[in-house]
Parts: structure tokens; sequence; C-alpha cells
């Protein structure tokens, strides 16, 4: 998984019932864009670093209008 800054991390819920979370990546730990990464949560408006898993990905700033 590669990233940058401003790219957004949606991890789905493992859980039935529970929403997925998404985030926007503030900081990288790598210069090549590896986790971990300090992500800024849409949904409870706090940072926290974070090492995705396999539940993860990352939506691209570009790719979104």
């Amino acid at each position: 998984m590669k990233a940058a800054v401003g790219d957004r991390l949606v991890i789905q819920s493992a859980h039935l019932g529970e929403e997925r979370r998404i985030g926007v990546i503030i900081a990288l730990h790598h210069e090549d864009g590896t986790p971990p990464y300090d992500v800024h949560w849409l949904d409870e408006e706090h940072e926290t670093l974070v090492y995705p898993g396999p539940d993860a990905h990352v939506e691209p700033r570009e790719t979104r209008a």
C-alpha cells in the first residue's frame, strides 16, 4: 500500500452493522508512501497513527472530484 498526503484512507468494517471509517492522510512517515500514516478521521475529528490492515484501501486525491 502506498499513499500521499491528502489521499483518503478507507477502512471497511469487519463487523456487521458498523460503518466504514474514512480519514484523510495528513502525514507520511516514509518517503516512499508506505505505512504508517497520520490520519485525520472525518467521523470523529481527531488524528491517529495508523498501520492499515487488509480491510483498508487508499483513495488517491486525484481520482476524487
